[in-house]
This record gives structure tokens, sequence and C-alpha cells, in this order.
């Protein structure tokens, strides 16, 4: 996992993605997965990655993600 990681965060910096962009990114789509992973449970899928279920909800609509 982590050589993947590293080899991802390489290409991104050769690609110039800035640092914001790729956080952003990197946020989305493991907040999606999670979601994805609990069938779009918002209370299941905020305890799996350890937020609060009203954190979740606030960056499902930042993020514009679907349930």
């Amino acid at each position: 996992m982590r050589t993947m990681l590293r080899q991802l965060v390489k290409e991104m910096v050769v690609k110039g993605i800035r640092l914001e962009e790729a956080k952003h990114e990197f946020e989305r789509n493991f907040l999606r997965q999670a979601l994805l992973e609990t069938g779009g449970r918002v209370g299941r899928a905020a305890e799996s990655i350890g937020i609060h279920r009203n954190t979740l909800r606030r960056k499902i609509s930042e993020y514009q993600l679907r349930k």
C-alpha cells in the first residue's frame, strides 16, 4: 500500500498537482469509498473512518457526494 501511495504522490508532484488539490481529491474519494462500503449509511461510514456523523454530513454536502 505504501509503495503504491509513494508512486502516486511522485506522479502528482511531477505533474504539478498542488497540495490543496491533492488533499481535496483524496478526502473526496476516501469519503465516497466509506459511503459505498456502508451502503450509504452515514453513521456507520463516519464511525468506520473515525469522524463524527455531523462532520461527514457537512463534508458530503461540501463535496457534493451522494449517499
